[in-house]
Order: structure tokens, then sequence, then C-alpha cells
């Protein structure tokens, strides 16, 4: 492995994940790995031309939450605090003790609190503008998710939002690497989260011509990287990483599940919704991610790629891995499982990259019954495939041309 001795890692130190697959960490790695999909009907999206979702099952956020505290909270900043409260637990960090000072939040979102923005607007229309509630606007912004856990975990370092629309939780993760690198803060929760499941954002994806259409399939219809694959899925979730330096995860003598090692970011400047016909954004981004980890691309076991099972965008992605990495890596896509959840696929993606470092096992992409003809890649499907995951790559991709790429090692 060509790897720089200077190459700065940020240590893997928690996990909290709250997606279709489960809330928790085992729970998402038995159904991840299991390769069954979590698509559905969805009677909140019965008046759709599309009406299927990935939704988050028994997430009851008044007993996770409260009541009073969840009645003041919009769905996607739920979430973020249950998947934050989860990673800092599994990091060790007990926030009434911790120095909170020193400890920092990235977070990445798009859509924000869209349900109380459109809740509001229907109350003006009914009633005027005494029957909007107060609550709105902190409800509906998206950086308050970044200062609602704040709140919840006592973290007074420096806070943000990163909006790169579906690379946002990646970008989250490249920033919070960074703040530790500068020795901003000590910590940093970085993530992603989205609930933006409403007939109006839907609608939107499904005029765009994005969303799959298999609705006498549901279990079938995310199948990335497939020769018939027809759009994505609309998903919700959350997920943060607890990440530390490496010494600092040292000294506590915390387990480090991975490392952050390298991070890239481009923007395409071709087109608001569509990849660049040949890729060169995300590979840049790739590239550059590499290059700032000191790792040559030959070295690279494993990809989660974005895949979101676009017939572009698959194609654009996997020939570029091609590209770069050439056939060796063992490439997933996890959105055939959960479907894409926006915002925060990136950082749930990452944490599912970190695992499967972790635990030595990639899972299995779902749904692909036949590679696209036009790829020449390692995609790993029906079964999760054991291997030594020594480096892996996650890449991300949104809408503004934005793309990002994380690199990460084994502790």
């Amino acid at each position: 492995m060509a790897t720089d001795q200077q190459a700065f890692g940020a240590a893997i130190t928690g996990l909290g994940l709250v997606t279709p697959a489960g809330v928790g960490i085992e729970a998402n790695r038995d159904r991840v790995w299991s390769g069954v999909s979590c698509t559905a009907h969805d009677d909140m999206l019965a008046e759709c031309s599309v009406n299927l979702s990935c939704r988050v099952p028994g997430f009851d956020p008044e007993a996770m939450l409260g009541g009073f505290q969840a009645r003041q909270l919009e769905r996607f900043v739920q979430l973020a605090i249950v998947a934050a409260r989860q990673a800092v637990a599994d990091a060790g960090w007990d926030t009434r003790t911790w120095d909170g000072a020193r400890v920092g939040i990235v977070l990445g979102n798009s859509l924000g609190g869209i349900q109380s923005l459109l809740t509001g607007h229907a109350s003006m229309l009914r009633g005027g503008p005494r029957q909007v509630s107060p609550l709105m606007l902190p409800m509906y912004l998206v950086n308050m998710v970044a200062g609602q856990v704040a709140i919840d975990v006592r973290a007074t370092g420096p806070t943000q939002v990163t909006a790169t629309a579906c690379a946002s939780g990646a970008t989250a993760i490249g920033v919070a690497r960074e703040m530790l690198r500068r020795r901003e803060c000590d910590v940093v929760l970085a993530g992603g989260t989205e609930a933006a499941l409403t007939p109006l954002a839907v609608t939107g994806f499904d005029r765009m011509g994005a969303l799959s259409r298999r609705s006498s399939d549901p279990a079938g219809a995310s199948r990335p990287f497939d020769a018939d694959r027809d759009g994505f899925v609309p998903a919700e979730g959350a997920g943060v990483l607890v990440m530390e330096r490496l010494e600092d995860a040292g000294a506590r003598r915390t387990p480090v599940r991975a490392v952050v090692r390298g991070y890239g970011a481009t923007t395409d400047a071709h087109h608001p919704t569509a990849p660049a016909p040949g890729g060169e954004g995300i590979e840049r981004a790739l590239r550059t991610a590499l290059r700032d980890a000191g790792i040559d691309g030959s070295d690279v076991d494993h990809v989660n790629a974005h895949g979101t099972s676009t017939p572009l965008g698959d194609v654009v992605e996997g020939r570029m891995l091609a590209r770069v990495l050439g056939r060796r890596p063992l490439v997933t896509s996890t959105k055939g499982v959960i479907g894409h959840t926006l915002a925060a696929a990136g950082a749930i993606e990452a944490a599912y990259t970190a695992l499967a470092v972790e635990h030595k096992s990639v899972p299995p992409t779902a749904n692909l019954c036949r590679l696209a003809p036009e790829l020449d890649i390692d995609v790993v499907h029906g079964a999760p495939r054991t291997a030594s995951v020594d480096v892996a790559v996650s890449t991300s991709m949104g809408f503004g041309g934005h793309n990002a790429a994380l690199v990460l090692t084994a502790a």
C-alpha cells in the first residue's frame, strides 16, 4: 500500500443510524447485509403518481425524545438527535461531563423541515397570519438541526450545516475531518439527515423523471447498476459519526471502527441535475481523496458507490470507478436496500463503509439481476462477500453538480 505517512487520519469511534433498515447499528447491519429491500407502497403518498418510499420503521419520537421535545422538532431533527445520541453512546462519551467547548457538529441537510413550511402555508391561507405557528421557522430552517443537536448533546464548539444536495453527508464528514486536523475541536459529530417524504417533494422528483415507476414490484424498484433500473426510491433517515484524532482515541483507549484518511470535493459546472456525462467531476473528487490519503487506486478493496439506480448516473459512476480503480474493488450500493436518503445518504453510506472495514464483509447490492452491459466492475450481489477490506471508498454525487469522495481505512 502506497501510504503517505503525513496523511491525517480521523478516527471513527461512534456510529448512530436511523434508517429504513432500522434504528441502531445492529438493525442496520442485519437488514443491509441481508440484501432485502425496504421499499413499500406509502399511504402518505397516495395522491402521487409514484407512491413508493423507504421510511424508518418503528420510529416513535415521543417515546425516544419525550412528548414535549418531540412536538417542537421537525422529523429531520428528531432523526438526527436520535442518531447523535446513539453515536455518542457508541463512542463511550458522556455529554454531561465532556468539554462541550471542544465538541463540534457538522450535519448535512437539503430540504429542512418542509412539513412545517407546508403546514404554515396552509394555515395562513386558511386563517390568516395569526394561525401560523411561531415555531414554524425554528422547525423549518435547515441550520436548526445543528443547533438542536448541539443543545441536546451540550456541544458549544463550532456547528454548521452542509448543503450539497445528495453529497451533503459526505461533505459534512470531510469538513469535520478538517476541523480536527486544524484542532478547532477534539470531537466532531458529523453526518446527515433528511425527512422529506411529502407529496410535494416526491412529486418534484417524479416530475424530473428521477424516480422508479415500478409500482407493481416495490421490493424490486431500487436496483442500482442493474440493466433494468429506472430511477431511485425516495427515503428518509439519519447517520451520525463521532470523529476524533487518532491519538486522542488512543489516549481514551476507545475502539476505532475505521479511519477517515482522505476527502475530495469538486463541482461539475455542467447541469443543474445531470452529472457530467464523462464523470469528470466525481473522478476528480475521487482522485483528490486518494491523493489526500496518500493511497494508490490499485490498493482500494471496496467501494460503497453513490449508485442511485438511475439510468444515467449509475453508468457515469460505474465507468469512472473502472477507470480510476480497475476491476479489483468490491463495489456495492446500499440504496438497493434502503432507497435514496438524499442529504443523509453520504453519511449513512460512510457508516456502512466503516462497518464493512471493521467486519471485513461487503453487503450486497439488492435487486442486481443483470449488470448494465456498459459496466465492467465487480458489483457484489446475492449475498455479502467476505474479504479483507483495508482500504475503502465512499462516493457521493448531488444535484447542482456537487461531488464528494471519502477514503476509509482499517484502524
